[in-house]
């Protein structure tokens, strides 16, 4: 008898997790809608160049670019690496002949799967100027 009931409560334990975590119950943990008083990160003007995000870490230059060829003219791509390791960072650049190309490869590959990952492509946005870096005393001299 004791061996039954312990086979009840393991087989009752996933139900209760199940929905806990069930997209169809209620929004815990996340709300469904974004917070109406927090601000849209502003859209970039459409230009030739491409930002995109979630690459796996065995995304290369050559795989991102020939993904991206099959949507118009690439001029350059590049999958942007770790100094230290040598493994891509998760994100990199694609570069386009023209506007066209580079609205149909946001058309075409955004929300997409690549190496295994989703990824998501959407215009670059121009560089900000980094803050002045503070002057160095002394250190290595030659």
């Amino acid at each position: 008898m004791a061996m039954k009931t312990a086979t009840t409560v393991v087989a009752a334990a996933p139900r209760g997790l199940r929905s806990l975590f069930s997209t169809l119950s209620t929004n815990f943990p996340f709300p469904s809608q974004p917070a109406a008083n927090q601000p849209q990160r502003p859209q970039a003007d459409p230009s030739t160049n491409l930002f995109v995000s979630g690459l796996s870490k065995r995304t290369t230059d050559e795989g991102l670019r020939e993904c991206f060829a099959k949507f118009g003219e690439v001029v350059h791509a590049r999958v942007v690496k770790d100094r230290a390791s040598g493994w891509s960072k998760g994100f990199g650049f694609v570069r386009y002949s023209t506007l066209e190309g580079a609205a149909a490869g946001i058309e075409g590959m955004d929300g997409k799967f690549l190496d295994g990952w989703v990824i998501f492509a959407e215009y670059a946005r121009p560089r900000e100027n980094p803050p002045p870096s503070p002057p160095s005393y002394g250190g290595y001299r030659q």
